[in-house]
């Protein structure tokens, strides 16, 4: 079994605790399923934030779902001029007997627009 990182993005509607915690619930149960992944193969995940969101923290969705002993960490990301709006991402560090080109990058809703080179 591999040590292995899956990427993922969602943009939410508004900076809003509702949204943003169901933009990252919907993420992390997403990478999850897509890489037929158990909350017991997680290792860590951190999560990031474009600056406009600071109405919830996105690891507090990943406690709901059960994520309670898993380290979670979050951080703002760089304000680049021009950026995508709204936009919450993880990095999940995950054990897996997927290959790194199995893995699944999950990038939902507006943000798929950031990886146009993935299938959705």
């Amino acid at each position: 079994m591999a040590v292995r990182a899956v990427r993922g993005a969602i943009q939410v509607d508004d900076d809003s605790r509702e949204a943003i915690l169901e933009g990252s619930a919907e993420l992390v149960t997403a990478v999850l399923k897509r890489n037929d992944l158990s909350s017991d193969d997680v290792i860590s995940i951190l999560f990031t934030s474009t600056p406009d969101l600071t109405a919830e923290f996105p690891a507090y969705a990943a406690r709901l779902l059960g994520l309670t002993d898993v380290p979670l960490m979050g951080a703002v990301e760089v304000a680049v001029p021009g950026s995508m709006p709204r936009v919450l991402r993880l990095l999940a560090h995950v054990e897996t007997d997927l290959a790194r080109a199995e893995l699944r990058h999950v990038y939902l809703r507006g943000a798929a627009a950031l990886r146009r080179d993935l299938p959705s």
